[in-house]
């Protein structure tokens, strides 16, 4: 057989059909059970013997970490000839490195935990998408190739159907929640031709809590699209949508690559009156909460590309 056979974690299957039909992999079966205990009992069942296998599962959670270690392990111990491991999501992604002294740098002891997956005869590579910090694809060891899959072509594609539906050919802004982001904000809009933007935050010394103080671009009778990579409970999305909104901005869209959006945060964002819709891609689970209430793009023909050039 020349295709390669996929396997994916649960949290994944939502993906994984699609990642199937784009890149004309081969669907593989686990089988799971559940003990009394808790415990978790998983068989690979098509052998991946000499076969170019590709390993899908994000880490949405502290389960999804064990899962794809102990897959990739079986899948590596059964003789594969290759193994791809696509992860849409990298849990921990923000705690890349130590503020205070003992903080632990989760994300790098998750790289070290999935390096420890056996490599295969015709090598392990590992597939990230729009990592929260580029360094982090160095956390891995190198007996794994690491490839750093960016999510830009998908968030112009979005930025520029939200224009065309919205604006029609008026003047845009991207702009970004913070200052922080703005490097990428000004990436971004180079590309689409459009101005960027930003609000200025200022930190209280005495509690830490930060506040905006002004908007850096004229926003006035425009469509302001905020970009970040990720939205979680989206409060300095909303902290900046208030800023843009102030500044006179016409409407005021959100889009991030990865759609955490953890309990009730679209309702949240959408319910602040202040946002219009939030966009995305499927890279998270959660992108399935959005709904009728924005635009979401699949991750899986990137992906497939990928995998295949490799």
């Amino acid at each position: 057989m020349s295709s390669k056979l996929l396997f994916a974690t649960p949290t994944y299957e939502y993906l994984a059909s699609e990642l199937c039909e784009v890149g004309g992999f081969e669907r593989g079966a686990i089988e799971r059970k559940v003990f009394p205990d808790g415990e978790t009992y998983r068989r690979v069942v098509d052998d991946p013997w000499g076969r170019h296998v590709v390993l899908l599962g994000g880490t949405p959670n502290d389960a999804d970490w064990l899962d794809v270690y102990d897959l990739g392990c079986a899948i590596a111990r059964a003789g594969a000839r290759s193994l791809s491991i696509v992860m849409p999501y990298f849990g921990y992604s923000t705690m890349e490195r130590a503020v205070k002294p003992g903080e632990v740098v989760t994300a790098k002891t998750r790289a070290r935990l999935i390096s420890a997956i056996p490599s295969s005869e015709g090598g392990t590579r590992t597939f990230l998408f729009d990592l929260h910090t580029d360094g982090i694809e160095f956390y891995f060891s190198d007996s794994h190739v690491t490839h750093h899959l960016y999510g830009a072509p998908l968030v112009t594609e979005l930025v520029r159907e939200l224009v065309d539906a919205e604006a029609a050919g008026d003047a845009f802004v991207l702009g970004a929640t913070d200052a922080g982001r703005a490097k990428w904000v000004e990436s971004l809009a180079l590309q689409l031709g459009c101005p960027p933007a930003f609000v200025y935050k200022r930190r209280d010394p005495k509690d830490g809590a930060l506040t905006v103080t002004g908007v850096n671009a004229d926003v006035e009778g425009k469509v302001v699209v905020i970009y970040d990579d990720m939205i979680r409970t989206g409060s300095s999305l909303v902290q900046a949508a208030q800023a843009y909104r102030g500044a006179g901005a016409r409407s005021v869209h959100a889009v991030a690559t990865h759609l955490v959006l953890p309990g009730d945060a679209v309702e949240r964002i959408l319910g602040s009156g202040l946002i219009d819709s939030i966009n995305g891609t499927n890279s998270h689970p959660s992108a399935a909460k959005v709904g009728s209430r924005g635009r979401v793009k699949s991750v899986a023909p990137l992906l497939a590309r990928a995998v295949e050039r490799s």
